[in-house]
């Protein structure tokens, strides 16, 4: 049986299609065709209550949290930037109950973009709000840069050569979480990836993967999440 991965989705107060203008749960189509290339099957997870995430969790093999708006500063202590986005606080409540709910059972995570600083965030960490050079001059578009791996790391093993992302971000990775081992920077020092040590399977990446051909990052958790199906 293919594995079932369930990625976080944006609930819009107004989205059009047709006739129809309407509060929408939505989700870029990038992530859950790359789950389907990479052998497992995606199902979206719209913002519900915290206490139900941990039933949910239970039900997939493996979560993928995705990119969005920035997390709320008093998630970490600060105070916002003057270029810090305005809070999205239930899909904050309800992404690091995903989190927090997925490290627990030992469900393979992955965390991309706004994801992987979530990550950071549930395990204590702190986020710089605003970097240059991350996005592209022109708006609804992504940027590419080169991301360097860490040797000796599980994203190290999974793509051990410098390789160019497609990056949208202007925050990133301040004071790590607990447990947290950075994987891969960006040229300027910006951190591009982070994970936990074994047994858990938990990896985020500042790049967007579901905008480029490459599956190894989401390939890699569908075989731990097909694993753990097996494993059960």
């Amino acid at each position: 049986m293919k594995p079932l991965i369930g990625i976080s989705t944006y609930l819009e107060k107004s989205a059009a299609w047709g006739v129809w203008e309407l509060p929408a749960a939505l989700l870029p189509a990038g992530y859950p065709r790359i789950v389907q290339r990479a052998g497992g099957l995606a199902a979206m997870l719209p913002p519900d209550g915290p206490d139900t995430a941990a039933s949910v969790v239970a039900r997939l093999d493996g979560v993928v949290i995705a990119g969005g708006p920035d997390v709320e500063p008093v998630r970490y202590g600060a105070e916002p930037h003057p270029r810090t986005g305005p809070p999205a606080r239930e899909r904050d409540a309800w992404e690091l109950a995903l989190i927090d709910a997925a490290l627990a059972s030992g469900t393979p995570l992955l965390g991309i973009c706004r994801g992987m600083q979530l990550l950071n965030v549930a395990l204590g960490g702190t986020l710089v709000q605003h970097v240059e050079g991350h996005t592209s001059p022109v708006k609804g578009t992504f940027g590419e840069h080169p991301v360097k791996p860490v040797p000796g790391t599980r994203y190290g093993a999974l793509v051990p050569e410098e390789f160019a992302v497609p990056t949208h971000h202007h925050q990133t990775v301040d004071r790590l979480g607990e447990g947290l081992t950075v994987s891969a920077f960006a040229a300027d020092g910006t951190v591009e990836a982070v994970e936990l040590p074994e047994p858990h399977w938990a990896l985020g990446v500042q790049w967007h993967p579901e905008m480029a051909d490459d599956t190894r990052v989401v390939s890699a958790l569908v075989r731990a999440a097909a694993s753990r199906t097996v494993g059960t």
